[in-house]
């Protein structure tokens, strides 16, 4: 938009440069055939030609509101001691109104169409310059108010195009923030269970004694059939989050609704006992304190993710989940004591762009890493804020 109206300007500035000099040189023509037939001397036509340039040439060099102030003031000189204008000059000042109606002060516009008016009704000049005066002061409120309406549909068409830009710009942040929300709660809602009945069933086929062949290959089946369910879940995610930004503030609204928090975590902790059949610990330091929803939601996803990274990444190994709270932040740390991360750059695949995602939401940070001793460790740092009351 911006590159079209630059080239607008660019045109209208060269027509204008070349109506200009063809209006000075008509006006000189115009001047010098006037005074062809008359008794005056060299100096009389050579000022009446620069009272000629001057009542055109201003409109190629000059902005609106000095050009059309020198223009006047030429052609009221033109008319008052000379009477001398020429059509050319009206035809300029008509333009030199019109830009700065278009561009300029309108009051000043205003202004410079009473000198012309004045002169129409001064008695001192005879019935042509009377006319053309009258014309002149009639003409010039029209150009003037012609140009203030253009300038104010131009500038409206602009303010429209604009709020057309940030209706569209917004609309589609919007529909970016949900597809990251709806891509978080796949990922660690749908793909938890689907990956708690993986496991489950993988730990039946091999746990339960006197499992027949059949109901050993079914269970096989419901393993492999939610491991492929979880494979093609991250190619949505994928898709999802495909040009989709970082999850902000802004998104988060949705996920303020009733939802699991840190009043839920023991449960979320018995059932990945019973999934994993490994020990899973909760450790809690300092004194508990309510915190915002959003802050609370966040801490139970990440905590959850990381249960779901340590059964696929680490089976059988302990997990501890430790919380504290101290002054103004909530710390949660969930280290499993298995082999640790793999040897080489660590993969930031969906889980852990998703739990950085919820940490930043609410003003917190994630670190990922080997832990101290062997071992993954997930920590972050969540504001403790008190949810306001009332």
């Amino acid at each position: 938009m911006s590159v079209m109206v630059r080239a607008g300007d660019a045109i209208a500035a060269h027509a204008r440069v070349v109506v200009g000099s063809l209006l000075g040189l008509v006006a000189v023509t115009e001047t010098i055939a006037h005074t062809a037939d008359t008794a005056v001397g060299g100096e009389f036509v050579l000022v009446l030609c620069l009272l000629a340039l001057g009542g055109t040439l201003p409109l190629t060099i000059l902005r609106p509101a000095p050009a059309a102030v020198a223009i006047s003031a030429a052609n009221v000189l033109s008319l008052m001691p000379f009477d001398a204008m020429t059509v050319a000059g009206a035809v300029a000042q008509l333009i030199a109104l019109y830009r700065l109606g278009r561009y300029g002060s309108q009051l000043l516009a205003a202004a410079l169409c009473l000198p012309f008016l004045l002169l129409a009704f001064a008695e001192a000049f005879d019935g042509q310059t009377t006319v053309l005066g009258l014309a002149l002061a009639t003409i010039n409120p029209l150009a003037a108010w012609a140009g203030a309406t253009r300038g104010a549909q131009l500038q409206s068409a602009a303010q429209t195009a604009d709020r057309q830009a940030v209706d569209g710009t917004l609309l589609e942040h919007l529909a970016r923030g949900e597809r990251a929300r709806i891509a978080r709660e796949l990922h660690d809602v749908v793909a938890h269970h689907i990956s708690m009945i993986a496991v489950q069933a993988e730990a039946a086929r091999l746990t339960t004694a006197g499992l027949p062949a059949d109901g050993a290959a079914r269970f096989k089946a419901i393993g492999d059939t939610a491991r492929a369910a979880l494979n093609e879940m991250r190619r949505l995610l994928g898709v999802l989050r495909e040009d989709v930004p970082a999850y902000s503030p802004e998104s988060s609204a949705a996920d303020r609704q009733p939802q699991p928090g840190l009043s839920e975590l023991n449960q979320l902790l018995d059932e990945s006992r019973n999934v994993s059949g490994t020990g899973t610990r909760l450790i809690l330091r300092g004194a508990p304190s309510v915190l915002d929803p959003g802050v609370e939601l966040a801490a139970y996803r990440i905590v959850q993710e990381a249960l779901t990274n340590a059964r696929r990444h680490a089976p059988g190994a302990a997990v501890d989940v430790e919380l504290l709270y101290a002054g103004d932040t909530l710390r949660v740390r969930i280290r499993d004591n298995g082999p640790g991360p793999p040897a080489g750059p660590l993969s930031d695949g969906h889980g852990l762009l998703g739990m950085r995602e919820r940490a930043a939401a609410v003003g917190g940070r994630l670190d990922t890493g080997p832990a101290s001793g062997g071992g993954f460790l997930v920590e972050t740092v969540l504001p403790a804020k008190p949810e306001l009351a009332g």
